[in-house]
């Protein structure tokens, strides 16, 4: 059925309705919205999420009933999110409604993430792909004097942003992204813990001493950064496919890879829930992520669905 998706006709309703949504979440009050958490106090929920939900969805849905529709835990089951639901080969809209809800209740630096073959909207910036077509930031070019009535045109600029990126060079000369994440116990966070800590550390203690850890609140931003080629490296596990679709489509079609946070895994499932994500480089992407992975604990991540 994936012969007969428009893409270019859904790629242009997607930024249509993105903007329209993002224009929902600037608007909104987020220390006056009622909050609550989907596990524990890192991990919320407000009614704006739950409002850009039910807009994109339904917008979604007028033009077309037939597809599948998957978006996080929060969101009702008979409209989204099902336990243990593993994705098809069947049109599917994915959608997390504030992707960087935490960022959202306290600083604007949060965005809509939604994708059948992807768009992604990030407040003043737009990011957008089609498969084997590229992928794009747009961004307004401001008149020359806030009094000045020239219109706000946009700026096209292709991925990655620098025509020649650089080689990598290995861990100890890269900027790598991570986030901390709403599970903080258990196997998992001990991985994750561990696997910072050799980061950051310095080579005599065992350490890569990385030139920075960043972390920017959001799956999908940090995939976007790494398309950008402002990231070298993005490793996670945990979070889902809503979290990562967009950007996964955004980065390779910006000439970078997503390979499996676990060692060893070159092909990764969408809806796997382990991701590493580098950039676009002439040389050293392969050598990168095996040096990245020599550092993770053994038996490494163990996320379900």
């Amino acid at each position: 059925m994936a012969e007969e998706v428009n893409h270019q006709e859904v790629h242009d309703l997607l930024i249509e309705i993105a903007h329209r949504a993002g224009e929902m979440i600037i608007s909104a009050n987020p220390l006056v919205s009622t909050t609550s958490t989907k596990q524990n106090s890192a991990d919320l929920v407000t009614e704006t999420d739950q409002a850009v939900e039910k807009f994109v969805f339904g917008k979604l849905k007028e033009k077309y009933p037939s597809y599948e529709y998957d978006a996080p835990r929060f969101c009702e089951p008979q409209e989204s999110y099902v336990p243990g639901k593993k994705l098809t080969d069947k049109p599917t809209f994915i959608c997390d409604p504030i992707d960087g809800t935490v960022n959202f209740v306290m600083h604007p630096d949060a965005c809509i993430n939604s994708m059948l073959i992807y768009d992604r909207f990030i407040l003043s910036r737009t990011y957008t792909a089609i498969k084997n077509q590229g992928s794009y930031l747009s961004m307004p070019i401001r008149p020359s004097s806030p009094s000045s009535s020239e219109p706000i045109a946009p700026r096209k600029i292709r991925l990655p942003r620098k025509a020649n990126p650089s080689p990598l060079e290995g861990l100890s000369k890269a900027l790598v992204a991570i986030e901390w994440g709403s599970d903080r116990k258990g196997r998992n966070w001990a991985v994750k813990y561990e696997t910072f800590a050799k980061l950051a550390a310095g080579p005599e203690e065992g350490g890569k001493m990385v030139h920075s850890l960043r972390s920017m609140g959001s799956a999908a931003l940090n995939f976007c950064a790494v398309a950008a080629g402002q990231i070298d490296l993005y490793w996670e596990g945990g979070c889902w496919a809503w979290d990562v679709a967009a950007g996964w489509l955004i980065l390779t079609e910006a000439g970078g890879i997503v390979v499996d946070a676990n060692p060893g895994g070159w092909s990764p499932a969408i809806d796997g829930r382990r991701y590493m994500a580098v950039r676009a480089a002439p040389a050293g992407q392969k050598e990168i992520v095996e040096e990245f992975w020599s550092i993770i604990p053994a038996g490494g991540y163990d996320y379900t669905c």
